[in-house]
């Protein structure tokens, strides 16, 4: 059983002004609570890694495995680049009634000055949606701005998870580096370290069926 979950201000998830990853794990938490899921393997990218790990530090009782994609438990990139992008997304103005595939032509040529990556910029756009006829950002990029600190950074724990931990990077990213192994290694000690060649950050979408085969290959016989 495999179950994907929008994190709270993004996807289908309610808006809610507090954007931290004790929330956010307490979402989860709650979330396993109600389906009645006493243990379970976590699987997160980048931010949902963060939670991950996060939950996975305080509640190691629920937690049998978990994978980080191309994310560790220290301060991520400065927070300057990620407003730039906020920014960018704010910025976007999109008439009202046009056809979905120009709406997000017009969207991409908007961000493209400032997000770069073309990859980076088709993630962010899967995040622009129609309601009524006019273009929305779905997630709520208030929040996200008004938390990027939290966001970036990774909450304090002092007790290791003692289960097994698999971070899974791009060698394409700077997201997982070997300066960040000594705090992989306090925090998770039994983590094993792994990066998909000619993988960018967004690893699962960059190498898909390489991605699979590691997640696979790191789970437990059925």
């Amino acid at each position: 059983q495999v179950l994907t979950l929008d994190a709270r201000n993004h996807g289908g998830s309610p808006h809610n002004p507090l954007m931290t990853y004790e929330a956010m794990s307490l979402d989860v938490q709650h979330l396993l609570n109600r389906l009645g899921i006493t243990k379970c393997i976590l699987l997160g990218h980048s931010m949902g890694g963060k939670t991950a790990m996060t939950l996975a530090l305080q509640r190691p009782d629920l937690v049998e495995r978990l994978i980080s994609v191309d994310i560790t438990p220290v301060s991520t990139a400065p927070v300057s680049e990620f407003s730039a992008y906020i920014s960018a997304m704010k910025s976007v103005k999109i008439p009202d009634a046009l056809p979905r595939s120009a709406a997000r032509q017009l969207a991409d040529n908007q961000l493209r000055p400032v997000v770069q990556l073309p990859q980076l910029r088709q993630f962010l756009l899967t995040n622009l949606v129609e309601v009524e006829g006019r273009y929305i950002w779905r997630v709520n990029l208030e929040a996200i701005s008004h938390h990027l600190a939290d966001i970036m950074n990774f909450p304090i724990f002092h007790k290791p998870y003692p289960g097994p931990a698999l971070f899974l990077g791009g060698s394409n990213s700077p997201y997982i580096s070997s300066k960040d192994y000594p705090e992989i290694q306090r925090l998770f000690p039994k983590a094993e370290v792994q990066y998909i060649e000619g993988a960018g950050h967004i690893v699962h979408q960059d190498k898909f069926e390489e991605f699979i085969t590691a997640v696979l290959n790191f789970l437990p016989p059925p």
